[in-house]
């Protein structure tokens, strides 16, 4: 396939093998023309199809399926026949069918991948194939690719170890990449490494498509990880590379070996902390209280946990707070309680957020160790409560009662996915705070009732900030992912609140505008990329011109054919 222009691409195949390919399958909508000079009569209805009635067509039979995990599979299948329709259909209807393609029923596909696997998408990457890994990534096919979401499987979501099933999460970042960035799919390449799995239903299961191996752990692992890294950088040497759904001994370790060396990320970590963090500074223009004045609980030190507390605590700094008294406003609580100084199982990056035993010396607690978030929320009376636990229910209507017996307008988030792991659903939040709380989720509810009208549940979706990371940092050819840019990716978002303009209304756009906030990311994570002397030596002088130009349309070009 060789491209000409935006609108026109040659291609040497021809019949079925053209109609076979998702990126040049177009279906119904061959012209006349192409039918003939691509032997197409007889194989498609005779009938021209337009885009746009394909569009209506496929949402038609879409909205017909019985259940959200047969419109999973449905839109799986639609993406591996015609890629520009699929895109179409997500780009046009995308607060519809955002829930489907990615949180909460991807955890239901990554659960069924191995009963609902039709046809290969992306590579599979196991561990025997550890010195081929070069080889593999050969194929011509993908010699255009600019960003890999890569996962090994081991925590998918809320629902943990999934093995070879985790495909499903690189398979649905990159379509939301493509559907809210426009970077074209033929850039995009979702990566599975399969080091094996531990769940043990997997490896007895006689459908199970991945290796049927423990999960190799230890020096083997990173040596793995790192040979996966070596080729891919030797491949595209100025690849985005996307970490995605790590397990907690991995997650922060692998980031940290690597987010030096590559353009690299993890969105568990850093996108996650964006959002978290852009909803945050869209609150304060409802509760009024400044960013130097908040204080922090968060229930779940983990990866997303600690990630949000570090970007926060950064935006906290050049507020003008100082950062020994900034830290001190983050109260992280994990499954043994509060993280406080001398405890023996504290993690690297848990450590920086652990309270003096000074500071809690006078707090009403049997002891020092085991202290709870009710704990905190009496003490510390946080002004923001947020989620990362994958704890159902982890935020009872006592601890949320008593933080808004304290606070005017208590900051909510309960983050954690899929829907039903949620630390509590927004309407228990409305009523246990009279109708006070501000509310962000990490998963897609229905409207709450408020003042007589439905009002919309801000899901703090990590779809506002990566696509448009990605696509800022691929334009300017960046060789580093900052903390800046993923802050100056929450600061665009914060900007572009309803909430600013009106303390009444949403702090975060709706779904249906993903394509206009990236595009305003992709601008902000650009510039800083340049002020910070991370962009590469071509990166453009008119950057939003540039970002602009870089957004592929689901459109159907017009094709030539060459000779075979």
């Amino acid at each position: 396939m060789k491209e000409m222009s935006e609108r026109i691409i040659e291609t040497a195949l021809s019949g079925y093998e053209l109609l076979n390919d998702p990126l040049l399958n177009k279906g119904t909508a061959f012209t006349e023309a192409e039918r003939d000079e691509f032997e197409l009569h007889g194989l498609l209805p005779p009938y021209v199809t337009p885009l746009d009635l394909q569009v209506e067509r496929r949402l038609d039979a879409l909205r017909a399926q019985r259940d959200d995990l047969q419109k999973y599979v449905f839109l799986r299948g639609s993406q591996d026949t015609n890629e520009t329709l699929f895109y179409a259909l997500l780009t046009r209807h995308i607060e519809e069918l955002m829930p489907i393609v990615y949180t909460p029923t991807v955890g239901l596909g990554c659960q069924q991948f191995s009963r609902i696997f039709r046809k290969p998408r992306g590579l599979f990457l196991s561990f025997p194939l550890k010195d081929r890994i070069g080889s593999v990534f050969k194929n011509p096919r993908f010699d255009g690719v600019e960003v890999i979401v890569v996962s090994d499987g081991e925590r998918i979501l809320g629902l943990g170890d999934q093995g070879a099933g985790g495909m499903g999460i690189p398979i649905g970042k990159l379509s939301l990449y493509t559907a809210c960035a426009g970077l074209h799919p033929s850039t995009t390449l979702p990566v599975l490494l399969d080091v094996g799995t531990d769940n043990k239903e997997l490896l007895v299961d006689p459908l199970y498509i991945g290796w049927r191996h423990e999960r190799v752990r230890g020096a083997a692992y990173d040596d793995f990880v790192a040979a996966f890294v070596d080729a891919a950088c030797a491949r595209w040497p100025h690849v985005l590379l996307h970490w995605e759904d790590f397990a907690i001994g991995n997650a922060n370790r692998v980031l940290a070996h690597y987010r030096d060396k590559l353009c690299s990320f993890n969105d568990d970590i850093q996108g996650t902390a964006a959002i978290a963090v852009g909803a945050i500074l869209s609150a304060i223009n409802v509760t009024g209280v400044p960013l130097r004045e908040q204080r922090v609980a968060v229930l779940g030190a983990g990866s997303a946990g600690t990630g949000i507390s570090a970007l926060l605590l950064r935006a906290m700094i050049e507020a003008g707070l100082p950062e020994r008294e900034a830290r001190e406003r983050f109260y992280l609580v994990d499954r043994d309680g509060l993280l406080v100084e001398g405890m023996t199982d504290l993690q690297p990056f848990q450590a920086p957020f652990a309270q003096s035993r000074n500071r809690i010396a006078g707090w009403k607690v049997p002891t020092a160790e085991g202290i709870e978030l009710a704990d905190v929320v009496a003490h510390a009376h946080p002004t923001v409560l947020i989620g990362t636990s994958g704890q159902a229910h982890g935020f009872s209507e006592a601890v949320v009662r008593d933080m808004a017996a304290h606070v005017r307008r208590p900051i909510t988030f309960p983050l954690s996915n899929p829907t039903q792991r949620s630390e509590a659903t927004p309407q228990e939040l409305f009523d246990w705070t009279e109708g006070r709380a501000v509310i962000g989720t990490g998963s897609p509810f229905p409207p709450i009732s408020r003042d007589g009208r439905a009002f919309r549940i801000d899901q703090t979706n990590n779809a506002y900030v990566y696509p448009g990371v990605g696509l800022g940092a691929i334009t300017v050819e960046a060789r580093r992912i900052s903390d800046g840019m993923f802050l100056a990716a929450a600061r665009t978002i914060a900007e572009m609140s309803p909430a600013k303009r009106d303390p009444r209304a949403n702090l975060l756009p709706p779904l249906a505008e993903l394509r206009k906030i990236s595009l305003e990311v992709a601008i902000a994570v650009a510039r800083t990329a340049q002020a910070e002397g991370l962009a590469g030596p071509g990166a453009d002088e008119d950057l939003a011109a540039a970002v602009k130009s870089a957004m592929w349309e689901p459109q159907y070009p017009t094709y030539r054919r060459l000779p075979p």
